[in-house]
C-alpha cells in the first residue's frame, strides 16, 4: 500500500475542470487542512466543494478509487425525483438533475442519459401508493407525465407485458448516470484540484482527548487535518461503531443478462424503470453498449460486512427469472454474464446522516446512503462542506446528526420478505 509519502499519481490525460456544483460560497484562503476518509461520490464530492472554499485537502481510500466493491462503484444509477409523497427528496432530485446537466455540459462527455423514467403500478393506481403519490406530486408542482395507454404501449414497450403490471406513468425528467465513471472523473477533478489522494485504510482515528486530529493507516502512516470527515459507505459502521444503531450495511443483489436481441431493450424502447418496487423491490435499466441488462432489486437485502459478501444466491435468481417471466418474457431465460451484491449503508430512517460527531470535535460523519444518494452527487458535496463549516444548508437539517429512532425508508424501498 501507499503511504503518507505516496500520494497517487494518475497518469490519465487532464479532465475537464468544469465546476462541480453551483456554491453559494466564494474561494478564499482559509488554510484550514481536511482529511476525508473514502473517495467515492460523497467524498469527492465534498473535497471539490471544500477546494473551492480555499481548504486543503487529502484523501484516503484503499487503492486507487473508486474501490472495486463501494456502492458508487456500478455500471448505472436511476437518477430520478420521483419519491411518492416525500416532496422534500423530489426537490432534491429536480435540483440535482440541473446539476447531472451541467456537469453532462462541463464534462468530456455526458454520463447522465435522460431516458426517462418508467414506472409501474400492479393494477390501477391507489392513493396513497408510491406510483400515485408521485404522480400527484409531479402534477401539483407542474411536470407533464405520459399516463400508460394500454393499447399503446405494447408498440412503445415492446419487451413488457403488461398484463399484471397494468398501469402507471412514464416520467421524461429522469434516467440513469454512468456511476462507476462518474467517479472516476470525480477522482481525476480531485487530482487536478490538488488535493492529496493517499492510498491506505483508515486503522482509527487520531485523537487528542476528545477532539479528533487526523487518521492514523493501517500501515502505521498518519494524516493530520482540523477535520477528519467519515464517508466510507458500507464500511461506516466498522470503522465508527458507536453508531451501531444508527447505520448498519446490507447487501443487495444485482444481476446482469445478455438477451438474444439487445434492440429490444434499447432506452427508447426500454427506458429506466421499476414495477411496483414500494411492494416488490424490482427496477432496472436499458441495454448498455454490450448488450446486458441490469435488474436489481431495492428491497431490506441482508445485513453483513461489506467484506463478508456472498454472490447473488440460486433463491433470488430464480425469483428474479419468476418476476421476469411475468413481466419481461424475453429476459427470463436469458443468461446471467454478471452478479454483484451491492452494498447499502442504511440508516434507522432512510434519510443519510450527515453532520459533525457531537461527542468528537473535528469528526464530521457523511455516509447512510440506504441506497438512494447517488443521485444527488452534484449538490451532497456542498451539503457536507456546510455541515464541515458548520453552517446551515437548507437541506442539510434532514440528514443532521441524530440518535437511533423508529424505522423507515424512502418510499420507493421495498420492506418485505
Amino acid at each position: 500500500m501507499w503511504g503518507l509519502d505516496n500520494p497517487i499519481n494518475f497518469n490519465s490525460s487532464q479532465p475537464s475542470s468544469g465546476s462541480l456544483v453551483t456554491s453559494t460560497h466564494t474561494r478564499t484562503q482559509t488554510g484550514h487542512r481536511a482529511v476525508i476518509v473514502g473517495g467515492g461520490v460523497f467524498g469527492c464530492t465534498t473535497a471539490l466543494e471544500l477546494l473551492s472554499r480555499g481548504w486543503s485537502v487529502s484523501i484516503i481510500n484503499p487503492g486507487t478509487p473508486p474501490h472495486a466493491d463501494a456502492s458508487s462503484t456500478d455500471v448505472s444509477k436511476v437518477v430520478r425525483m420521483d419519491y411518492g409523497s416525500d416532496i422534500f427528496y423530489h426537490e432534491l432530485g429536480e435540483i440535482a438533475i440541473e446539476g447531472w446537466k451541467r456537469w453532462n455540459r462541463d464534462w468530456p462527455r455526458p454520463l447522465y442519459h435522460e431516458d426517462g423514467f418508467l414506472i409501474l403500478s400492479r393494477g390501477r393506481m391507489q392513493s396513497g401508493g408510491y406510483e400515485y403519490e408521485n404522480r400527484k406530486v409531479l402534477q401539483q408542482r407542474g411536470y407533464n407525465t405520459e399516463h400508460l395507454n394500454t393499447s399503446q404501449v405494447l408498440n412503445r414497450y415492446p419487451a413488457w407485458d403488461f398484463s399484471e403490471y397494468s398501469d402507471g406513468y412514464y416520467n421524461p425528467r429522469g434516467g440513469w448516470v454512468e456511476s462507476g465513471t462518474v467517479v472516476e472523473h470525480l477522482v481525476h477533478l480531485c487530482e487536478a484540484g490538488g488535493v492529496q489522494l493517499y492510498s491506505g485504510q483508515m486503522y482509527r482515528l487520531q485523537s487528542e482527548g476528545s477532539r479528533v486530529s487526523g487518521v492514523l493507516t493501517t500501515d502505521g502512516d498518519l494524516i493530520t487535518g482540523e477535520v477528519v470527515v467519515v464517508a466510507t459507505g458500507a464500511w461506516t459502521p466498522t470503522l465508527l461503531p458507536w453508531l451501531a444503531d444508527v447505520l448498519w450495511s446490507t447487501g443487495q443483489p444485482v444481476l446482469h443478462f445478455l438477451p438474444n436481441n439487445p434492440d429490444l431493450f434499447s432506452a427508447e424502447h426500454f427506458p429506466p424503470w421499476s414495477a411496483d418496487i414500494a411492494n416488490s423491490g424490482w427496477y432496472g435499466f436499458p441495454a448498455l453498449a454490450d448488450g446486458r441488462v441490469k435488474v436489481a432489486h431495492h428491497g431490506r437485502g441482508v445485513r453483513v460486512h461489506p467484506e463478508a459478501r456472498d454472490t447473488v444466491d440460486a433463491n433470488h435468481e430464480a425469483s428474479t427469472r419468476e418476476f421476469l417471466g411475468r413481466a419481461i418474457p424475453a429476459l427470463s431465460a436469458a443468461p446471467i454474464v454478471y452478479r454483484r451484491i451491492c452494498m447499502y449503508c442504511d440508516t434507522f430512517d432512510g434519510n443519510f446522516l450527515i453532520g459533525p460527531d457531537p461527542n468528537r470535535e473535528g469528526l464530521v460523519v457523511a455516509s447512510g446512503g440506504s441506497g438512494h444518494a447517488f443521485k444527488f452527487a452534484p449538490l451532497i458535496g456542498e451539503v457536507i462542506a456546510d455541515a464541515v463549516e458548520h453552517r446551515h444548508n437548507k437541506w442539510g437539517d434532514r440528514f443532521a446528526w441524530r440518535e437511533g429512532g423508529t424505522f423507515g425508508t424512502e418510499e420507493a424501498r421495498y420492506t418485505g420478505g
